[in-house]
Order: C-alpha cells, then sequence, then structure tokens
C-alpha cells in the first residue's frame, strides 16, 4: 500500500445487532466481513462488550480464522477481555469506554489521571505482542497520558465533529492538533465514531491520519446499495482527500 494511502477500517458490530434482533445465526458477522474484505477493506473492527449486545465471543474467534486482513478488537479494559484478546490474538485491541446504558460509546477513554489503574491491563496486551490502540479525545493530556502509558495507537474520537454541525470548524481543528501531537510523540493516529460520506473528506485529508474506522454508517448505506458500492463510494472519498 501506497504511503500515502489512508487505511479503512470496517466495523461489522450492527451485522450482529440484526442478527441478534431475532436470534440464530443469521446475517452472519462473519460473512459481512468477508464481503469487506472483498469490497476493499483494509482491516475489521469488532468491539466484543461487556453485555454481549452485538459481538458474540463466537464470532471474535470465527473472525480471526476467517479473514486475512488485520482483525481490531474493541473491548473494555476489564480482565475477562484481557484474557479473550491474549487468547485471540488481534493485530489490535482498541480499549474503549462502556457504560452498560449507553447506546454506543459516548466519549474517549480516559487514560490521564488512571495510568495506574488502568497499565496492568495495557502491560498484559502489549506483553503478548498485541499492538496497543486507545479510544480517546482529541487532547494534549490523553494523548501525553497515551504515550506515556505505552500504547502504540491512538484513535481520535470523531463523535462531536460529526453530529454538531455548529462547532464542526473548531472540532476539527481540534482533532487536527492531536493529530500531529500524536504523530511527533511515535504514536499512529486513527480516527472514527459517527464518519459518513459528508464528513469524512476533511478527516481523512489530515496527513498525519493513518486509519479510520467506520461501521454504523456503511452497514446502513450497504442495506441499500451493497458492500461493494457503500464502501467503494467511501474509499474513494478517502483517497480523493489524500490526492495532492
Amino acid at each position: 500500500m501506497n504511503q500515502n494511502t489512508l487505511r479503512l477500517g470496517v466495523n461489522i458490530d450492527h451485522v450482529a445487532t440484526l442478527r441478534n434482533a431475532r436470534g440464530g445465526d443469521n446475517p452472519d458477522p462473519v460473512r459481512a466481513a468477508l464481503a469487506a474484505q472483498a469490497a476493499g477493506a483494509d482491516g475489521i473492527t469488532a468491539h466484543l462488550r461487556e453485555d454481549r449486545r452485538h459481538i458474540r465471543d463466537a464470532d471474535i474467534r470465527a473472525l480471526k480464522d476467517a479473514i486475512s486482513l488485520p482483525l481490531n478488537f474493541e473491548m473494555a479494559a476489564t480482565g475477562e477481555m484481557v484474557d479473550i484478546a491474549c487468547e485471540v490474538r488481534p493485530n489490535a485491541a482498541c480499549i474503549v469506554p462502556e457504560r452498560r446504558e449507553e447506546v454506543t460509546t459516548e466519549g474517549g477513554l480516559a487514560v490521564a489521571g488512571r495510568e495506574a489503574e488502568l497499565t496492568p491491563f495495557f502491560n498484559r496486551i502489549r506483553d503478548d505482542g498485541i499492538r496497543l490502540s486507545l479510544f480517546i479525545e482529541a487532547s494534549e493530556a490523553e494523548i501525553r497520558a497515551a504515550a506515556a502509558v505505552g500504547a502504540d495507537i491512538v484513535e481520535l474520537h470523531t463523535g462531536r465533529y460529526c453530529h454538531d454541525a455548529a462547532s464542526r470548524a473548531s472540532e476539527l481543528a481540534r482533532i487536527a492538533e492531536a493529530a500531529a501531537l500524536a504523530d511527533s510523540l511515535g504514536l499512529e493516529c486513527h480516527a472514527g465514531h459517527g464518519l459518513d460520506y459528508d464528513t469524512v473528506g476533511a478527516i481523512a485529508a489530515i496527513p498525519q491520519m493513518h486509519e479510520l474506522n467506520i461501521g454504523h454508517f456503511l452497514m446502513g448505506e450497504s442495506l441499500f446499495v451493497g458492500f461493494d458500492a457503500a464502501i467503494g463510494r467511501m474509499r474513494r472519498l478517502m483517497d480523493e482527500a489524500r490526492t495532492p
């Protein structure tokens, strides 16, 4: 892959949400991951929540066995989840905050001030040869804390940028500054949450970005146009944003 190419990670959680609404085996998130792979995804993301509301333990193991793309395993910082990550051995373990009552992840993980609490989980992941990714807010304090605890990757939360048009310009500037700081500290910078065709371009244009993780929008769009068209268009918009 060209060094200037921005990777697209496709999150297939909500295929599992649809499956679980009726029970049974369909639609199969592994089949969705393979379809995303065939359509041009560069990686697959799946979040095994503590309440198993969408992805299940068996899905994570099946995904790791089935796909040839890197698996980004989103998880909470708990002993149970670290045990699963160390068994499955994904390409990266992305630590995200979780609250049982939330509909979706509402913000970034608070690392600053919690280093002593979180570092034992982080060390187990890194000691097992798994890349440590932290889903955080685009703030100097959180980025410096991520670097201090030995993260390999930071994924910047883009929710407010996507959902609050009034503050979009200031949020974009904040994300761009955070990406530059992360890069200067040796952290690989990713971004995600809420990105769609209208919002992806400006984030993709940030030169320090290496990967965007997009799920809910692509899964919904694929219902109407199919995986090839939905992922293909997102891929084109990302590439166009990187074109000199």
